[in-house]
């Protein structure tokens, strides 16, 4: 199995300890959008992906970036190049997208390794999946703060920034599901602790903003909380918020 159906009419690829998902449109039945877009080993998956739920490639209509970290935009060029499909991003991702790694963080990323053993196969699994070979893209469409989204599924944008300035988590109200992307995450590939909280201040830009937005996160009500890295949360937002609350900064 490539895929792993992880709510109505949403499915979850997950590589390398990177995860994207793929939206069916439930009115046409054969539309999808794809939420992140992994590290470049993903393209393989993807594909297969696809194919495991009855699609062609010519049913992804759409790319949607919650934000433009390398590790969550790694196929998008390529999938630009062979499907044309616009890419959806926050305005203040754009310069981050067209260059993945030239990212604010806090903290230097050098020392991780050393001081969170955990984090070692996790960060080599992403070295083995092209961590180092992502190519930046063009945003060709940008989202609101608050808008729906005109792709298959139409999530609702919820801003969210602090992990990057222009961080927007994807809200499914009918599903009663929430992508947080890096928001809010269940697996630190930086620490290797497991359990809702923020991403360690090694690839986050501003942790204080982050723990703040959590806020925008709760206030969905979501009771499934779909992440950029780690397991599904299935106990509602609330609960996990208060976790990474908890947690705070890493």
């Amino acid at each position: 199995m490539f895929i792993q159906n992880v709510a109505p009419g949403v499915h979850l690829i997950q590589h390398a300890n990177v995860n994207c998902y793929l939206l069916e449109d439930l009115e046409s039945g054969t539309d999808l959008t794809l939420v992140d877009a992994g590290l470049p080993g993903v393209w393989t998956e993807l594909g297969r992906a696809i194919r495991e739920l009855g699609r062609r490639p010519e049913d992804l209509k759409a790319l949607v970036l919650t934000h433009a970290h390398f590790d969550h935009v790694g196929v998008a060029r390529r999938l630009v190049e062979r499907l044309g499909l616009p890419v959806y991003g926050h305005a203040d991702e754009r310069t981050l997208a067209a260059h993945p790694y030239r990212y604010a963080h806090e903290n230097p990323r050098a020392l991780y390794p050393l001081r969170h053993p955990r984090a070692v196969p996790i960060l080599t699994s992403m070295l083995f999946a092209g961590v180092l070979a992502v190519r930046g893209v063009d945003l060709s469409d940008e989202l609101g703060t608050s808008d729906t989204v005109p792709v298959p599924g139409r999530p609702r944008v919820v801003f969210s920034p602090g992990h990057t300035f222009g961080h927007c988590a994807l809200h499914l109200p009918e599903r009663d599901v929430l992508l947080t992307g890096d928001a809010l995450v269940t697996l630190d590939p930086y620490t290797g602790e497991t359990g809702p909280r923020i991403v360690a201040g090694a690839a986050t830009a501003d942790s204080d903003l982050a723990l703040r937005s959590l806020d925008a996160l709760a206030q969905t009500g979501a009771g499934t909380v779909l992440t950029g890295h780690g397991q599904p949360w299935r106990d509602g937002i609330e609960d996990a918020v208060l976790e990474a609350r908890r947690h705070g900064r890493a």
